[in-house]
Formats: C-alpha cells, sequence, structure tokens
C-alpha cells in the first residue's frame, strides 16, 4: 500500500480505469461476446502497461504546493481519463467515430448520462456495462474527493458554512490542506472508508431490484446509475423494467444518498451530532419535492376534472406517483422517468411542461453527494437571506438569531451562493452563445447547457416539447458540451481557484 501512496493522484486512477476494463471483458465471455471481449481485455493490457510506464516515471514526484497538484490531478482526471475509457469503446462499436466515443465516455464519467446512441440495439449488453461503470467510478470519485480535497479547501458548496470566506474566498483555506502531512494519505484513507459503503449500497439496490423481478444485468446497471445519478440504463429509462412500482420505490429510497452528505459521510467533516432531519439541505429537498409534486398533481387533477373524465384511485396513485418519483430522481440530476409519468399527462390532457424539471435539474442534490447542479445548501443560504431581509423590511430594530452558524449561512454563506449562481447562470449564457455559433437552435441550446452544466443528460428528452438527440448536434457542439459536463461537475468556483496567485506561490 506504501508505493500506492506515493504515485500521483492521477496515476492511481489511470490503474483502476485500466483494471475497470476487466469486467465488459468478463461479461464478453459470460455472453460469449468475444469481439467485446478481446478489446477490452486488450486494452486492459495496454493501458496497464502505460499505467505502469507513468507511474515508474513520477514515482518520486513530489508536489511542491499540495493544493494545486490536487486540483489539476482531479481536473486532469476528468478530462484526460475519457480519452483512455473511449479507445476500446471505440474498437468495440466499429461503426462510430472517435469523437462520438469520447463524447459518451465525457458524460459517463462526470456523471451526466446523456448518450448519443440508439441504446435499444446498436450497443452490446457488455458495452451498456461499461457506460454504467464508468459513470459508477465517477461517483466515487466525486465522493471520494469531496470529503478530501474540496471540504478542506472550502469548495464544492463547503464555502457556504466556512468560517470566513469574504474578502479570501478560497485561498484563505488552501493553506490548510497544504499543512496535512500527504495528500495521497489523505485521499487513501477516505477511499478505504466511503468506497465500502458505496459498494455496499450498490450491491443492495442490485439485489433489491432482482428480487423485484428486474433482469441482473439491468438491475446491476440501474444500481450503479442510481448511486452515481448518472442515469444510464440499458433499456433506456424504468418505462420498461420489469421490477415496475416495487424497483422504482428501492431507487427511490436510495435516491437520498445524492440529497445529503449525511446519509453517508456523517462524522467525516465535524458534523457527528446532526441528525438528517435537522440538515438543511434534507429538509429544502423534502420541501421542493412536496411543493412541485403537489402543483403538478393538482395541476393534472383539475385538468382531468375539466374533462370531466371518469377517476379511478389507480390513476389518481399512479399520478401522484409518477410526479413524486420524476421530480426526486431530476432533483438528484439523475434523470429517471417515472413508468407512470406519463399517464399522467394521458389521464388529463395536459402534457408536463419541461420547466418543472429544468428547475429542479438546476437546483440539484446536496454537497459532497454525486449530484449536480447549484447545490441546495446554496439554495438555502439565498432563501435564509431573502427571510431575513424582508423581516429587516417589516421589523427594522428585529435580530436574527438562530445561532452563529445561522447567522454566518444567512450572511458570507448568502453573498458566496450568489456569487456562484451568477457564475453558473454566466455559464449557461456561455455555453449557449458557443453552442449557437456551430448552428445549433436556441431552445436546443439552452436545453443542452442546462443539461450539461447540470449534469443531468436525461433532461434533453423531456426539457424541450420535442426531445432532443445528441446524436443530431455537430461535433463541435459535443466537444463545448464535454467541456461544459466537466465545468459543472468541478463546479466554476473549483477552476477558478486555480487560477489564485495563493496556490501557485513555492
Amino acid at each position: 500500500m506504501g508505493w500506492i501512496v506515493k504515485l500521483p493522484f492521477f496515476v492511481v486512477l489511470m490503474g483502476i480505469g485500466a483494471l475497470a476494463m476487466l469486467v465488459p471483458a468478463v461479461h464478453g465471455v459470460i455472453l460469449e461476446d468475444f469481439t467485446t471481449m478481446r478489446v477490452f481485455f486488450y486494452g486492459f493490457l495496454l493501458f496497464s502497461m502505460l499505467t505502469l510506464v507513468v507511474g515508474l516515471a513520477t514515482a518520486g514526484y513530489a508536489p511542491t504546493n499540495v493544493a494545486r497538484s490536487q486540483l489539476i490531478g482531479l481536473l486532469s482526471a476528468f478530462t484526460l481519463l475519457p480519452l483512455m475509457f473511449a479507445v476500446p469503446f471505440y474498437e468495440a462499436i466499429g461503426n462510430t467515430t472517435y469523437i462520438n466515443a469520447w463524447f459518451e465516455m465525457v458524460s459517463s464519467f462526470t456523471t451526466t448520462g446523456a448518450t448519443v446512441y440508439d441504446t435499444s440495439g446498436r450497443l452490446t449488453p457488455s458495452l451498456h456495462l461499461w457506460r454504467a461503470l464508468v459513470g459508477w467510478l465517477g461517483g466515487l470519485l466525486v465522493w471520494v474527493t469531496a470529503v478530501s480535497i474540496f471540504a478542506p479547501m472550502n469548495l464544492g458548496g463547503f464555502e457556504v458554512r466556512a468560517t470566513s470566506n469574504i474578502g479570501k474566498g478560497a485561498g484563505s483555506a488552501l493553506t490548510q490542506i497544504s499543512r496535512i502531512a500527504d495528500p495521497s494519505e489523505r485521499l487513501v484513507r477516505y477511499t478505504l472508508t466511503l468506497t465500502p459503503i458505496y459498494v455496499g449500497l450498490t450491491f443492495v439496490l442490485w439485489i433489491g431490484l432482482v428480487v423485484a423481478g428486474e433482469f441482473p444485468y439491468v438491475a446491476l446497471c440501474h444500481a450503479m446509475s442510481t448511486l452515481s445519478t448518472s442515469g444510464i440504463s440499458p433499456i433506456d429509462g424504468l418505462y420498461y423494467a420489469v421490477s415496475g412500482f416495487w424497483g422504482e420505490l428501492l431507487i427511490l429510497g436510495f435516491l437520498i444518498f445524492a440529497l445529503s452528505r449525511l446519509t453517508f459521510s456523517r462524522g467525516m467533516m465535524g458534523e457527528a451530532n446532526k441528525g438528517l432531519w435537522h440538515d438543511p439541505e434534507f429538509r429544502t429537498a423534502m420541501v421542493l419535492i412536496g411543493l412541485v409534486t403537489a402543483a403538478l398533481f393538482f395541476r393534472h387533477f383539475i385538468g382531468a376534472a375539466d374533462q370531466q373524465s371518469m377517476v379511478t384511485i389507480q390513476q389518481i396513485f399512479a399520478a401522484l406517483w409518477g410526479s413524486l418519483f420524476t421530480v426526486t430522481s431530476f432533483l438528484t440530476t439523475t434523470g429517471f422517468e417515472s413508468h407512470f409519468w406519463d399517464g399522467a399527462a394521458s389521464w388529463s390532457g395536459l402534457n408536463t411542461p419541461g420547466l418543472f424539471l429544468t428547475g429542479m435539474a438546476l437546483i440539484g442534490g446536496g454537497v459532497a453527494t454525486t449530484a449536480g447542479g447549484v447545490k441546495l445548501l446554496r439554495i438555502y443560504a439565498l432563501f435564509r437571506h431573502g427571510e431575513r431581509e424582508q423581516e429587516r423590511l417589516l421589523h427594522p430594530s428585529s435580530i436574527g438569531g438562530g445561532g452563529k452558524e445561522a447567522r454566518r449561512i444567512r450572511k458570507q454563506g448568502a453573498y458566496i451562493s450568489w456569487i456562484f449562481f451568477m457564475l453558473f447562470a454566466l455559464s449557461i449564457a456561455a455555453v449557449m452563445t458557443l453552442m449557437s455559433l456551430t448552428g445549433v437552435q436556441f431552445e436546443t441550446s439552452m436545453v443542452l447547457s442546462v443539461s450539461a452544466l447540470s449534469t443531468t443528460g436525461p433532461l434533453a428528452a423531456v426539457a424541450a416539447e420535442v426531445p432532443i438527440a445528441y446524436s443530431g448536434i455537430p461535433d463541435s457542439a459535443k466537444v463545448i458540451l464535454a467541456a461544459a459536463m466537466v465545468l459543472g461537475r468541478l463546479e466554476t468556483l473549483a477552476i477558478i481557484a486555480l487560477f489564485n496567485p495563493e496556490i501557485w506561490r513555492g
């Protein structure tokens, strides 16, 4: 284990990616898909040798600045590793372009889940498994790096509750991480702590879906996609899933891990004494899910009443469940649609506006989870600030109260949250502008920009009036979207932190 600690972070990730290629190779042997087996096995040999060579060349490397090394390593992982993942994927398909294969791997590794391929028959089961596995590994990477890199640097949403945000920003916390003995040791420690939890949860959900009647291969892909919030499915979503309502109920129960970090990392960031219900992110998520689900349900209910159609208890429950599951799925940026989602529209005759789901995807899930978006903690900070400002308008001499942490969230936390929100909005505008320059229409560029930056690829199928196919956009637009996915996964503040002069000083 000691020699692994001495290797650069990116080299370790290369080795894990090479080992992961054995999974679709073994799966190809089981299904007698020997073409896929050979391609991925040769990919394992090739990239294992490449990892060995790079590892030997960098074994004695000692970074002069820990913060800079870790951020650059994480950025390199999301930009360079998909190039490696795409090689066997491209060779196994045969009749595709490398840029499409690379786009698919960027989408999977950033847990976006956007696909340029028709999942009904073009990709073999082993290739679908590879997509889901790459997304699952990307989700695990987010779990580990959020606690080991972003938390001590007050990035990735942790800046909202930081003791000092204004004036110093992320730079004030960059010296904290540099005082840690060895960044690799910290990464290894949290990897050994979080990986068994991540693997165990995936295994439990997989077994649960199989018990509910799902095919083991499909259940495994859906289990990995749920924990990583990638929304990758070999059968184009849950509509054709054999597990039906019980499978969706299981998946809904595991989506809670994308709403609050306290569900899996309690005690790792000084929050051991707080229960889940006392977490502002979890409570904010429950309020949002309840309000949006009720709005969608009553909209369909009123539409059905206006048509004077016969309403059964089964239709009412199906409409309510379809709205609840789909809203929760898009809030966590997973993007699974319920089997009963279309039933509500056929019941009332009204199409559900995609703006609802777009808004939920923009909000996103919890800090330090696999979910993307603006994050619930930032929304909570802005809400508390607005609430306090309204109270001051009515009662200028009032005292906010709530303790030191509540005051910090309402002031400094809201300030930095608003900065991030504006950066997120500017990023959407910039990506839309670049997409428009490639010839993509305005509505299409808007939907695809939001889906990429919020890492919610399935949003393209439901947000617009007509489903948008990623295969129909130019290659230049795919490159722009891939860059937007990486930006949405790492967040703008983390990229800006790389340009902070503090971390470039020796």
